[in-house]
């Protein structure tokens, strides 16, 4: 088996879509790798990171309730950030993997922090790129993109926040694709999403991660100056903070290459 698609019942009103990338040697399996995509992406965004993985890991990449080929789900559907982790543990029991190695982007990141905090038997290190602990300060900025999103659609959007996002650094034809990547994103997905993301906030659960963590950020991040990203950091215990140049949040986006060399060395290290 190679790339495979399949479709997990995680709630009654919900199917997740889960590529499985499966490269392995039967005799050379090490645990599992799952990634954990942001806001308006799915588990394509993680594509690029693949092959620094998928030879010695299975590397499982969903599509979050809502985005990607996952159901989508209706503008007065109310998410909980606890609840996705709860779909990402349904989906690992449906799966059948125990424990993992845990990788997340932007949103996805904080996620991955929730996950190794609550469900510490389940997660052997996590790789926060690019995330922020708490989304508390986008109480503003949310309603002003739900509405931009209902008047001039979900491109358009996408469009107007790529800069912020990805910064200066990728060439034309790849901020194309990630414009096109985030744009597939169904309107009634974000409306109920973007609901959800000014409450979220993992901050008071970062001191009892037990479990090997990674933090990635930049220079100029728009989530955080780095003096910010490293208060929160040092309140988990023993994990470690990269900081990279460049003027991105999305940092697993914008040098995939680089992020993923850097957390397959991580967790290289915690597996020795």
């Amino acid at each position: 088996m190679a790339s495979d698609l399949r479709k997990i019942g995680v709630s009654d009103d919900c199917e997740l879509a889960v590529r499985i990338d499966d490269y392995l040697l039967p005799w050379d399996i090490r645990p599992p790798v799952v990634m954990l995509h942001g806001l308006a992406e799915s588990g394509e965004a993680f594509r690029r990171w693949v092959p620094y993985f998928a030879t010695h890991h299975l590397v499982v990449r969903p599509d979050l309730r809502g985005y990607g080929d996952s159901t989508p789900m209706q503008g007065d559907y109310v998410y909980r950030f606890a609840g996705l982790g709860d779909d990402i543990i349904r989906m690992l029991d449906a799966l059948k993997l125990d424990r993992v190695f845990l990788i997340g982007g932007k949103i996805g990141g904080t996620l991955a922090l929730h996950l190794t905090a609550k469900y510490p038997n389940r997660v052997i290190a996590v790789a926060a790129v690019g995330a922020p602990a708490s989304l508390t300060s986008f109480n503003e900025r949310a309603p002003t993109w739900r509405k931009q999103i209902r008047e001039q659609g979900v491109e358009a959007w996408v469009r107007e926040t790529t800069a912020g996002r990805l910064g200066s650094s990728l060439p034309p034809a790849a901020l194309d694709w990630w414009i096109g990547l985030m744009s597939k994103t169904k309107a009634s997905t974000l409306e109920a999403f973007l609901k959800m993301v000014p409450s979220v906030d993992v901050t008071g659960e970062l001191p009892s991660i037990k479990r090997p963590t990674l933090v990635i950020t930049t220079t100029g991040s728009g989530l955080g100056d780095v003096a910010s990203v490293k208060a929160w950091q040092e309140t988990i215990p023993g994990a470690r903070l990269e900081v990279l140049p460049g003027d991105s949040y999305h940092v697993a986006a914008t040098d995939p290459d680089v992020c993923a060399r850097k957390v397959r060395e991580f967790f290289d290290r915690v597996a020795t």
